[in-house]
């Protein structure tokens, strides 16, 4: 594998990140998805903790096969 190689598949891997970051970013406002059965969230006065549990394994879950899927397609 060349250096060209290594550039293209860093190219796809950022772009992809980029693009589920923004995927993300609208679903977490648009859809709340942050406010899944699961999340910890602790209110006092005049602060709030915020432990995203369910979303940060929802989040994973589907990096983990969009990845698995980009690197399918870079095996073919």
């Amino acid at each position: 594998m060349n250096l060209e190689q290594v550039g293209r598949i860093l190219l796809i891997v950022a772009a992809v990140i980029a693009v589920t970051g923004v995927i993300i970013f609208i679903i977490g406002k648009g859809l709340g998805v942050t406010k899944l059965p699961g999340d910890i969230i602790i209110r006092r006065d005049g602060w709030r903790i915020t432990f995203p549990i369910a979303t940060s394994i929802l989040i994973s879950v589907v990096l983990t096969i969009i990845i698995n899927v980009v690197l399918w397609l870079l095996r073919r």
